[in-house]
């Protein structure tokens, strides 16, 4: 049997400078140029004011876990072989929260405010996908 690849994110003009700056392992998000707000996922209209200007500022990659599930059947052949794993929220020191995976440990030991830092995947077809790994200490 052949195992499909793990699927793709879909790639956007409004996510496409996030998704470049991943290739280059850095963890960007928008920032409204009016107002500061810091946001994910990206949008041509801040919620906040309103404003349509926004540019892109690096993140330290640094967060705490929101809230998560441990998957112990895969939710896609590809995963099969990660059984089991953890998907999270995980709410980004500057601010936004992302969806991710929590890899590095077992997955009994991931609990909620457990502080993680991104790590990076690099799959085919030049996606490079943010995940996170706990802090130790």
């Amino acid at each position: 049997m052949t195992v499909p690849g793990k699927p793709s994110p879909r790639l956007d003009a409004d996510a496409a400078p996030f998704w470049e700056a991943c290739r280059s392992h850095r963890l960007q998000v928008q920032r409204c140029t009016a107002c500061g707000q810091v946001r994910w996922p990206p949008a041509f209209l801040c919620p906040r004011c309103h404003g349509r200007d926004a540019d892109w500022v690096t993140c330290s990659g640094k967060g705490r876990v929101y809230s998560f599930v441990v998957y112990h059947k895969a939710f896609h052949p590809a995963f099969e072989g990660d059984v089991p794993y953890v998907v999270a929220i995980v709410a980004l020191d500057e601010g936004p929260c992302l969806v991710s995976n929590i890899v590095g440990c077992d997955p009994s030991r991931v609990h909620c405010e457990m502080p993680v830092q991104v790590t990076w995947e690099d799959r085919p077809n030049r996606i490079t996908v943010p995940l996170f790994r706990p802090i130790d200490g």
